[in-house]
């Protein structure tokens, strides 16, 4: 399937960075969905399923973690890759991230080659 066919769905309550991770996607050829909180997230990741998500960790209402955990345990989300991109860059938060789920954990700040590398490695591309 073609990068213009699949939908990326991002998880970041920062507008800005929320646009800027958005941008670098639909300048890959994506479509984009922006979820500024997790909750919300979580209701459009099961109704859109996308090819992969990216996700923040540090969210004003559920952790990204726990998004991520969530949809580890959903049978229809589990095979979902998801990116995380998070200011939270300890070695413990890394581990902590990628035994969650993560397919791929990136630190912000994030350049362009970075996340598209780290989404196509994600999907399998």
């Amino acid at each position: 399937m073609p990068a213009t066919e699949k939908t990326i769905i991002v998880v970041e309550d920062e507008p800005d960075a929320a646009e800027m991770f958005a941008e670098m996607m639909r300048v890959s050829g994506f479509r984009v969905l922006k979820a500024y909180g997790s909750g919300l997230a979580m209701k459009l990741i099961g109704k859109e399923l996308p090819a992969a998500v990216i996700l923040d960790i540090m969210m004003p209402d559920i952790s990204g973690l726990e998004v991520l955990r969530y949809m580890r345990r959903e049978p229809l989300l589990e095979k979902i890759p998801v990116v995380v991109v998070s200011a939270k860059s300890m070695p413990a938060d890394i581990q902590t991230g990628l035994e969650a789920g993560a397919s791929v954990y990136l630190t912000k700040p994030v350049g362009y080659l970075e996340l598209k590398n780290a989404v196509e490695k994600a999907l399998g591309a």
